[in-house]
């Protein structure tokens, strides 16, 4: 039985340029630590070797920490690293690569030209290294034409598409019957970030810490577990992640409505390991809408790791007391009905009336306050 470890798209590095400085340094991190559940998940299987299917980093020039951090990461485990370039990390003549190459410790081996490697006595090891981001062949077609010893594994180690995802020609698109094709044992993939599955023989890992939202099935590794050679692998998806990504469409009709789910999330989920993009929805007074905006921002967003919410179709309906807080008889009073009227049509207009509505509702309670702390 030759047991591996297929993992890909680590993307070490990558800036999570949308998230505030604090939540990206945590997303960087857990990144890192992602190398180490890998090692201690390849030890607790009985896996020797990880195979990693391109984008060990977010980009060829990653940055000195991170080289240094996953290099001793995987140098502290106990099991062999086999490493890929894949697109965002493409082996270019000098630089990363050469670098990697130099200094990686004793088990780690770097992949950058296609040719076999011995993985075991009756295992080998065929790599597709990308040297370039985009290329219009398919890099597994040299699979084909290498030669391993007569009733050995072949493996096969790539990273690019099997299919074409929009109308323009994909790159570095690879055949979704290359294992047929190049009689592989397996083909390992890299690039598309959730765990999927082609056939017996080929499947892409996923990334092993969640980077997105919307992906099915991501977070980890697969285990491969090979017998005889060309006997159907028996794949194993493990988690690994320490955050978890996840989208909710939330319908706010009351403020009572978002205790409800509010409530609901925390029974749920570990809020502190949870990145949320949440949608909220509904029609509220505006006294409603303003204590829900400030719930999510002063309450439920502390709570979380992250929280990406739009608040674009959660409209404000004043009431008549509204109105009467912004301004019983005045000037303002006249500015908000006008608003009011604009805000019940439609399009962009309308959405910045609404929001005018809502900032000047919110301006007038700030000055009642420092006026009259007890307002």
């Amino acid at each position: 039985m030759l047991k591996l470890v297929h993992t890909a798209d680590w993307q070490l590095g990558k800036p999570f340029g949308r998230a505030p400085s604090e939540t990206g340094a945590a997303l960087q991190e857990a990144r890192l630590d992602a190398i180490d559940a890998i090692g201690k998940l390849a030890r607790d299987c009985g896996a020797h070797h990880v195979l990693v299917a391109g984008d060990i980093f977010d980009t060829f020039e990653p940055g000195e920490r991170v080289v240094r951090q996953a290099l001793s990461r995987m140098e502290r485990a106990q099991c062999r690293w086999w490493l890929l370039p894949g697109n965002h990390d493409y082996a270019r003549a000098e630089g990363l690569w050469a670098r990697l190459t130099r200094e990686s410790p004793e088990n780690v081996t770097t992949l950058v030209t296609p040719e076999p490697v011995m993985l075991a006595d009756d295992a080998w090891l065929l790599p597709a290294p990308l040297a370039y981001r985009r290329t219009p062949d398919d890099p597994t077609k040299v699979f084909d034409a290498m030669a391993t010893p007569a009733g050995a594994h072949r493996i096969g180690l790539a990273h690019g598409p099997v299919q074409s995802f929009s109308s323009t020609a994909a790159m570095n698109l690879i055949a979704v019957d290359r294992a047929q094709l190049a009689g592989l044992d397996y083909l390992a993939l890299g690039d598309w970030h959730g765990f999927m599955q082609f056939g017996h023989r080929t499947a892409y890992s996923g990334t092993p810490e969640p980077d997105d939202f919307g992906r099915e099935t991501t977070g980890g590794a697969v285990i491969v577990e090979l017998a005889a050679p060309m006997a159907l692998p028996k794949l194993t998806h493990h988690p690994l992640a320490h955050f978890t990504w996840r989208s909710e469409a939330w319908n706010i009709d009351s403020a009572a409505r978002l205790d409800d789910q509010i409530n609901g999330l925390r029974a749920t989920a570990d809020l502190s390991r949870l990145v949320l993009r949440l949608k909220v929805s509904g029609a509220l007074s505006l006294a409603e809408r303003v204590q829900v905006h400030e719930r999510l921002n002063s309450e439920l967003a502390l709570d979380l790791r992250w929280l990406d919410v739009d608040l674009r179709d959660l409209f404000a309906r004043p009431t008549p007391d509204d109105l009467g807080d912004i301004d019983a008889h005045g000037v303002l009073r006249m500015a908000a009905e006008r608003l009011l009227v604009m805000a019940e049509g439609e399009g962009i207009e309308a959405r910045r009336a609404a929001a005018a509505l809502e900032r000047m509702f919110v301006e007038n309670k700030r000055a009642a306050r420092k006026t009259d702390p007890e307002a």
